[in-house]
């Protein structure tokens, strides 16, 4: 397995939490931060824009995703065209479409052309991927986020769509395309592997990339050792005194063979009544 300094997509952290983000920002591996409107609640952000600009000063040097929530898009776009004006490495997130599913290609052109750093997300089709190809000038840099761990959440391998959506972007060569949402350490392997050029990754889950490479009968024994330990720090215990008691393993294996001996029973009352009535067995 390769280690993760070795691997071509890049690691943005995606969260909202002022105290994470400064961790992270001292990670050499992570090259990028998001976040978005639902991280920022769940972290408790009352004040979009006072988040935000500190965002960007405890980032000064590395890019930083952040998203516009306005329904109408004219409004969108006022909001975007500001939020880019508050920092240098500022990137707009811009929803591949409204509330109505109508796609919003005409605004994240107009961004683009413009000069704002556009992220488009919230995309989960190969068709959206081709339509916001088409929609960015050729010259435009941008990223395009794919939300392959949603995707992997209604049973589809997101692998191959990635793989896909990676061809639609060759002609938009300054396009970057970002597996969003992973739901494990594995995803950013695939990620690699698919060509994607970067992968959205919470805190939580880059505090275990430590894990990668690691030696799985240790970690075995280390699981062992953190289920007795949560065991004996919960106080549980087990009545073990009581004599005469059968484990559950003899009654399951009694009541399995007095089962089998039922159903073999009615086999051979069936196969016999076959035979009474002259049927061939």
């Amino acid at each position: 397995m390769r280690k993760i300094e070795e691997l071509a997509v890049r690691l943005f952290s995606d969260g909202a939490d002022l105290t994470s983000i400064a961790e992270m920002y001292a990670n050499p591996w992570v090259r990028g931060f998001t976040t978005n409107p639902t991280l920022m609640r769940k972290a408790g952000v009352t004040d979009y824009e006072r988040f935000a600009r500190a965002l960007l000063r405890a980032v000064p040097d590395r890019p930083v995703s952040l998203e516009v929530f306005a329904e109408d898009e004219a409004e969108m776009e006022r909001q975007a065209l500001a939020v880019a004006t508050w920092g240098a490495n500022a990137n707009v997130k811009i929803p591949v479409t409204n509330r109505a599913g109508m796609f919003l290609g005409p605004l994240i052109r107009r961004l683009a052309l413009a000069g704002v750093a556009v992220n488009v997300t919230a995309i989960l089709t190969l068709e959206q991927v081709e339509e916001v190809a088409e929609a960015l000038p050729a010259e435009a840099w941008a990223i395009v986020s794919v939300f392959a761990g949603r995707i992997a959440d209604t049973g589809v391998d997101p692998v191959p769509a990635m793989r896909a959506a990676k061809r639609l972007l060759r002609r938009r060569a300054r396009a970057q395309l970002l597996w969003a949402s992973p739901r494990e350490v594995l995803n950013v392997f695939q990620a690699d592997e698919a060509g994607c050029d970067i992968i959205t990754v919470p805190p939580e889950m880059l505090r275990r990339l430590t894990l990668v490479g690691k030696d799985l009968r240790e970690y075995s024994r280390e699981t062992v050792e953190m289920l007795h330990r949560d065991a004996q720090e919960a106080a549980y215990s087990i009545e073990t005194s009581q004599p005469g008691r059968r484990g559950s393993a003899a009654v399951l294996a009694e009541d399995g063979l007095r089962g089998f001996g039922e159903v073999r029973g009615d086999a051979v009352r069936v196969g016999a009544g076959m035979l009474a009535d002259g049927q061939r067995v």
